[in-house]
């Protein structure tokens, strides 16, 4: 049949034109779509075979063939695949987003023994074959259908038209020539797709687990052996071209984790996702369903280096029937696990025509729920089995999980049984869980208590900390900054409220009769308490005694409804807006300091010592809760005043 002459049966150069240069946003995908195609129509071939022996040849090897010829600027992807006959190249190359892969598995539905093929075809919209143009000025086609005699080459500049004429073809399978457009075309740039280096990287890169072999023909170059038999480097080398399989094909995630060692799941990791340390955790799953995937996650064992950087994107790989979809879907994972690693397979993803582009589905968010529990699970376990490891995690990822409390008003529920603390009742180097501190609370106390304080040191030296010491409850050591920002989401942990020895007050905890005590105290003494607020006047909303002292003479608290004396340093720190603690200066009105101010307060409550110590007092708890007094040089002076009379 003599050549012929056609047009784009569907639409016009303007529709392709936007396929083209619109659908895809990254021009390197060509290749993946050309080889997936190519793959697709291997799978055809031997789907079909089941129930036509002879299309196969006995120990024929199914494969794609990648030629780069440099001079002639083409690149060539084979396959020994199905084919097409001239009506099929006609419906399916001559008609923009007609999908022969799509026709092809409803023509098989009724088809015996199907269970015994896997059918993980991969064009599913038909518009793949044309991502070419986007590196190319023409295409050629040359295809053999198992099912004709005759061969056909189909050819196309992208303007709307193509040619297509009979030939004679002795093997089945398709040859897509790409004639390849110069590396610079008016502001655009085009990679070398002729370079070995760069198409041996697109193939590992998008077509890795391709499951036939994709082979090319590539440069070797071999130095002569000195007498120790070492290369040397500095004689003329020999080149010559071998025929080498670019692709790894079986992945290692569609195998049966019982069959895959420890070693394997490291040097895929590491190879991977560049890390040069083995990963903390290895989670293999297969999730079967409503919706089908396969997931394999690597818990590191060090952040990377650019963990805590603007620049830093989470996200998980995407494959789509062993095909690379996308790098880092952010949806994936929730910020607070955002240093797991991994990749998701799934034949269910729902992608966009370019398949490039995810679309926001039911199915999306049972993948993201399922990979959030795997992890919550995986960390869960070496917590309670493995102490000391997840200890290392933890000094390296534990303020992402604690951000994330603070962050994310939901994680509380989720992730608040992984976090841990060192504390009062702990060695150096230990640390307790929440459920933990629970599980061992003392009788009769009602909530879970913190301290806030930049070193172990500075909080067990806190006057606050001698009430609980007393009592002997457990103290939680809040040793980062943003610890206590964690409260603002997470107020309660099992039914047990928590909260900072240094706000509000620690009545609950104490008995009727110290209650009383204190109150009836407080009470005769009434007029030295407000005199000794009306001195300090703003600077403290309440002067009052307190219980919770044992040998300190003072402690500066904040009120129970405002935020505490280190949320509004750190804030002050971060330049943000700070919202004012209400300070309130308690007293222990059973030690010598206070029984001096009292005596002052008998002899002339106008006095000017009665004020000096009145504010050397609020000074002195400042100090000890390490904040500045309000004018260190009245400071210095008053102290200076004190110490020569």
């Amino acid at each position: 049949m003599a050549k012929e002459q056609r047009s784009f049966q569907t639409e016009t150069k303007k529709l392709l034109d936007l396929m083209i240069h619109s659908i895809y946003t990254n021009k390197e995908i060509f290749l993946r779509e050309l080889v997936s195609n190519a793959s697709d129509a291997i799978d055809k071939l031997k789907f079909k075979s089941l129930t036509e022996n002879s299309l196969l040849k006995e120990d024929e090897e199914l494969g794609l063939f990648i030629k780069a010829d440099i001079e002639a600027k083409t690149l060539t992807i084979s396959d020994n695949g199905i084919g097409m006959t001239r009506e099929e190249v006609v419906e399916n190359l001559g008609t923009i987003a007609k999908s022969g892969t799509e026709n092809f598995i409803k023509s098989l539905e009724n088809v015996e023994n199907k269970e015994n093929m896997d059918m993980e075809l991969i064009g599913q919209f038909g518009v793949g074959f044309y991502s070419a143009f986007m590196v190319a000025d023409k295409v050629t086609v040359v295809t053999k259908s198992s099912d004709s005699d005759k061969g056909i080459i189909w050819e196309s500049t992208g303007d709307g038209t193509y040619t297509i004429e009979e030939i004679e073809k002795a093997d089945r399978g398709t040859s897509i020539t790409l004639h390849l457009k110069e590396k610079t075309e008016g502001d655009e740039t085009f990679e070398d797709y002729t370079s070995e280096y760069i198409l041996k990287n697109l193939i590992t890169k998008y077509s890795n687990f391709v499951r036939y072999p994709v082979k090319m023909e590539v440069e070797k170059t071999e130095y002569p052996k000195k007498e120790d038999g070492s290369p040397d480097y500095e004689a003329e080398p020999t080149k010559s071209k071998e025929i080498e399989t670019i692709n790894a094909m079986k992945p290692i995630w569609l195998k049966n984790k019982n069959e895959v060692k420890d070693e394997e799941y490291n040097d895929f990791y590491k190879q991977t996702f560049h890390d040069w340390t083995d990963p903390l955790d290895v989670i293999h799953s297969k999730a079967e369903g409503t919706v089908e995937f396969t997931t394999l996650l690597f818990i590191p064992k060090k952040a990377p280096f650019d963990f805590n950087t603007p620049g830093f994107k989470k996200g998980i790989k995407l494959y789509s029937k062993n095909v690379f979809i996308k790098d880092k879907c952010e949806d994936l994972l929730p910020d607070y696990f955002k240093f797991v690693k991994g990749l998701v397979d799934s034949s269910d993803f729902s992608l966009n025509i370019s398949r490039e582009i995810l679309q926001k589905t039911t199915q999306l968010k049972v993948i993201a729920k399922n990979i959030e529990k795997k992890v919550h699970d995986s960390l869960k376990y070496i917590l309670n089995s493995e102490r000391a490891t997840y200890i290392e995690f933890w000094n390296e990822f534990g303020k992402i999980l604690k951000n994330g409390i603070y962050a994310d008003y939901g994680a509380k529920d989720k992730i608040a049984d992984l976090l841990i603390f060192e504390s009062s009742k702990t060695k150096d180097g230990e640390f307790v869980t929440l459920k933990e501190y629970v599980d061992r609370m003392e009788e009769g106390q009602e909530k879970i208590y913190f301290a806030v304080g930049n070193s172990k040191a500075t909080i067990e030296n806190s006057p606050q900390m001698e009430y609980f010491r007393d009592k002997d409850y457990e103290v939680l050591y809040f040793l980062d900054r943003i610890d206590e920002f964690i409260t603002t989401n997470l107020s309660e942990f099992d039914g047990k409220k928590i909260q900072s020895i240094s706000k509000g007050d620690v009545e609950s905890s104490t008995t009727e009769e110290e209650k009383k005590e204190i109150k009836e105290k407080q009470e005769s003494e009434k007029e030295i308490l407000e005199a000794m607020k009306t001195i300090l006047g703003e600077s403290v909303k309440e002067v009052r005694f307190t219980n919770r002292l044992k040998t300190s003479p003072v402690c500066i608290v904040s009120g129970e409804g405002s935020v505490s004396l280190n949320m509004e340093k750190v804030l002050k720190d971060y330049d943000a807006f700070v919202p004012k603690a209400e300070k309130i200066l308690e007293i222990n009105p059973e030690h010598k300091l206070y029984t001096k101010i009292k005596e002052l307060y008998n002899e002339d409550k106008e006095s000017q010592k009665f004020k000096n110590y009145t504010n050397m007092l609020l000074d002195q708890a400042l100090l000890m809760e390490g904040l500045t007094p309000a004018n260190p040089t009245e400071f210095v002076n008053r102290l200076t005043e004190l110490m020569v009379n």
